[in-house]
């Protein structure tokens, strides 16, 4: 066995034997993916599928990748990390057996369904983005898998095992669920900020940062969008903002779409930074009465002429920059030798900056008309003009500018990453699924975590029980095999939920009204019926989807029908041989029913990807949980047919 001899001397025979033929699902090959696949390797685990999954990209390698990253080398820039860690890894134990298939997809597709998931004995979540990590825990607590949730911020971090030892088809009220999943804590809503601040009175670097990415890189070179732009302005409106500088935003809007359209001239650049630093500017100072507000400083149009000759007086900064250049000329160019990312632009370098990335992006639009351009931290001609008009715009309110450096850790929501804490945590989740190999009704199950406390970094805590209220966990989970081009939604309703389901619940048909949704979408309810002769492929359903069951009168908890690929069977599908036994909703708490019509705002101070942040020693973390996080179902409800895309959103 060679090396792994130790390892059997050190586990036991019987753990080191589930190590040996236990299959398990590593979802991510970031800096936390490579640390926990070599240890994986090393341990002896030999039966081992890693799979990406992303939204925003293709999960290749970066060059920023690198540095943290070990699996990873220079020609390995843009292949697919999946594929190329595996590779790597196997060599950490050539002589073992070991088995790594790698994919390099989205957990998301159909095929990764809950028939897929079930067929490891362990999930190890190692991902960035709460989007993905809330499917995986979705898709875990339906196939009834242990998963290993882990993250890191900085040099904080954590690895959290969510375990379920129930059968999906018989939970029962006292059901034997020993930790919460994912979505049982709270996670805050990301900060905003009103959309008269960010287009109007900036006074923070963020607001011009922000305002460059998200508006003017959007008008320029995005999706031109009037209804959706109109539509957020209405509702500014409404909310009680300035209605008269409501109106001349929609007058910049429009525009903004004449400024669009000549872009690609040899002066456009120049157009544009006139109307947005100079026209724009003056047609705000003319609005007399927001400027009474106090607080509010009145910014100065810029001048295109006098800051290329350097005549032009930039007004002063309200507060010191946090890093000041060691000296500078008359027109604040730095004459210190920076790194380019950290280097402190003058107000002319900036604006040269502006014209030449807006020729880019420019030619880049003209050449690929059909392809719609986005901000991407990593694209330099996108992050070029995102910086150029933040400063721009900062130095005509008398913000301070930022370097290359800062406006891409904040328009990129760049979380630092300590190449020590991703192999310290690495090191968890491993210890955590050797612990899960073993688990039995006595086992304790711990999170641990790397704490802010420099004399004891690293603590534990004992795993909360679940939220009786999750809209994940205490959900009821029922494989349907369907041919989905074949079933329609009224067959569905008719012989699925009333003949098979509903006896199960009432024992009589008429005691139940039931609505069925997918996501967000309603698709029939007891006063709705047109889809019910369309088929469930019409309807957008396919494998990995599920349609909820959600009785009208919330007594129930809700049902999910987990869409897998249709059996041999006869007929259009196939259901388990007996219903399951759904217990009854808690009661509300108090607080609960209260906050239902309550706005709360949570402003972030931490990723929303991670869990809440450890405990410092000797004190408890106070978990905020809420009976509506991540419900599928809010208050209002959007009937939506054939193709008609999710009406609400969850994140």
């Amino acid at each position: 066995m060679g090396r792994l001899s130790h390892t059997e001397a050190l586990l036991g025979p019987e753990l080191f034997k589930k190590v040996r033929t236990t299959p398990i699902l590593v979802v991510g090959a970031g800096g936390i993916g490579c640390e926990l696949l070599k240890n994986l390797v090393l341990v002896g685990f030999s039966n081992i599928e890693i799979l990406l999954t992303s939204q925003i990209d293709l999960d290749t390698i970066d060059l920023s990748n690198l540095n943290r990253q070990f699996l990873f080398r220079k020609p390995d820039i843009s292949k697919s990390k999946a594929l190329v860690a595996a590779a790597t890894a196997r060599h950490f134990n050539p002589s073992s057996g070991i088995e790594i298939h790698a994919r390099h997809g989205n957990v998301k597709e159909a095929s990764n369904d809950i028939e897929w998931i079930s067929k490891f004995g362990l999930v190890m979540n190692a991902l960035d983005n709460m989007d993905a990590r809330r499917h995986v825990n979705k898709l875990c607590q339906a196939a009834n898998v242990p998963l290993v949730e882990s993250g890191t911020a900085g040099y904080l971090g954590q690895a959290t095992p969510i375990v379920h030892v129930r059968c999906t088809l018989q939970r029962k009220a006292d059901h034997q669920d020993k930790t919460e999943c994912y979505d049982c804590v709270y996670k805050p809503a990301p900060k905003s900020f009103p959309v008269c601040t960010i287009r109007s009175t900036p006074s923070e670097p963020i607001h011009c940062i922000v305002w460059g990415k998200s508006y003017l890189f959007g008008k320029l070179f995005g999706e031109d969008d009037e209804a959706v732009d109109e539509a957020e302005l209405d509702k500014a409106k409404e909310e009680g903002e300035n209605a008269e500088e409501i109106e001349n935003l929609k007058k910049e809007a429009a525009a903004f779409r004449e400024v669009r359209r000549l872009l690609g001239e040899e002066d456009g650049p120049q157009r544009v930074f006139r109307k947005v630093f100079h026209d724009d500017i003056n047609r705000l100072l003319a609005m007399e009465d927001m400027w009474k507000v106090p607080g509010r400083v009145k910014p100065v149009p810029l001048d295109y002429d006098g800051i290329m000759d350097g005549t032009f007086v930039a007004p002063p900064p309200r507060a010191p920059a946090q890093a000041a250049p060691a000296a500078s000329t008359a027109n604040g160019a730095t004459t210190s030798a920076k790194l380019k990312d950290q280097k402190e632009l003058s107000l002319k370098e900036n604006l040269e900056l502006f014209i030449d990335s807006c020729k880019r992006l420019s030619a880049r639009a003209i050449a690929n008309p059909d392809v719609i351009l986005s901000f991407d931290k990593d694209d330099d001609d996108t992050l070029d003009f995102v910086l150029a008009v933040a400063n721009l715009r900062a130095t005509a309110y008398g913000i301070p500018t930022r370097t290359r450096f800062q406006v891409k850790e904040i328009a990129g929501n760049i979380i630092p990453a300590i190449a020590t804490t991703n192999a310290v945590i690495a090191g968890m989740v491993v210890m955590q699924a050797l612990q899960l190999l073993v688990r039995n009704e006595s086992t304790v199950y711990k999170r641990h975590y790397l704490g802010p406390i420099p004399i004891k970094p690293i603590g534990n805590e004992t795993a909360e029980g679940p939220n009786p209220n999750c809209s994940v966990c205490r959900d009821i989970y029922i494989p349907f095999k369907v041919d989905v081009n074949k079933c329609t939604l009224g067959e569905f309703v008719n012989e699925v939920v009333k003949k098979w389901l509903v006896p199960g619940l009432s024992g009589d048909d008429d005691e139940l009204e039931a609505s069925i949704l997918e996501g967000g979408r309603i698709l029939a309810d007891p006063d709705f019926e047109d889809n019910f002769e369309k088929t469930l492929a019409e309807l957008g359903l396919e494998r990995n989807k599920m349609i909820t069951v959600l009785d009208e009168d919330d007594k129930y908890r809700p049902i999910q029908f987990c869409i897998l690929e249709p059996s041999d069977a006869q007929g259009n599908y196939s259901l388990p041989e007996q219903p399951p036994t759904i217990p009854e909703r808690p009661p509300k708490a108090k607080e609960d029913a209260e906050s239902e019509d309550e706005d709360d705002i949570a402003v972030l101070t931490a990723p929303p990807s991670k869990f809440p942040s450890p405990a410092p020693e000797g004190q408890t973390i106070k978990r905020k949980r809420s009976a509506a996080e991540g419900e599928e179902v809010p208050a209002k409800k959007t009937r939506t047919g054939a193709g008609a895309e999710d009406a609400i959103e969850l994140d």
